[in-house]
């Protein structure tokens, strides 16, 4: 998996590739704790729309992210626990996305629902999430946020919606590659202030 570090405004910022999914996030994010004593990350990635509230490159700051993972349920012992963002890093990504220049798109902070199967097999299940105000899906925020959480870093998750899961719309590859930098402008704004 690629990583590299490079600068950002004159402040040193790595960059490392997670793989698809909460299994494959879990080892990057304990290793980066815990070998390299890295303090934040960020997750920037896409994401799907599952409330109507939302449009096609609606930028999602995840407050907290819904699983359908074992991976918690095992690590409690059957209680849920609930994985939630860093408070610093949300309300500077948040402020960063209230200035005028850095948005051009709507911005929501909310749930996520942090999927363990890019096509499930009961989609209808997400109903119930999106009933409780739920407002995208993705693969990879629930882990993320409770390794942190562990390591007592900070973590956070901003998302583009890249297809809608109600309306059937999506962006192409080529989309997805040249238009979504606004996401990445916010996380390195929350993350690295000043």
């Amino acid at each position: 998996m690629l990583g590299f570090t490079g600068t950002w405004h004159g402040q040193p910022v790595s960059v490392q590739g997670s793989g698809i999914g909460q299994p494959s996030l879990a080892i990057y994010a304990h290793e980066l704790f815990s070998e390299y004593a890295v303090q934040t990350v960020v997750r920037v990635g896409s994401c799907g729309a599952l409330s109507e509230k939302l449009a096609i490159r609606d930028l999602v700051i995840a407050s907290g992210a819904c699983t359908d993972s074992a991976m918690n349920r095992i690590a409690f012992g059957g209680l849920d626990y609930a994985p939630v963002a860093d408070f610093g890093l949300l309300r500077a990504a948040v402020e960063a996305s209230e200035h005028p220049a850095a948005s051009r798109h709507r911005v929501h902070v909310g749930l996520v629902f942090s999927g363990d199967s890019f096509y499930p097999a009961r989609p209808e299940l997400r109903q119930r999430m999106v009933e409780h105000g739920v407002l995208a899906v993705e693969m990879e925020a629930s882990a993320l946020y409770t390794i942190a959480a562990k390591h007592d870093r900070r973590a956070l998750a901003v998302c583009t919606v890249s297809d809608h899961i109600v309306t059937g719309e999506q962006t192409t590859a080529a989309e997805r590659e040249h238009t979504f930098d606004e996401m990445v402008e916010i996380a390195l704004t929350a993350a690295l202030p000043g």
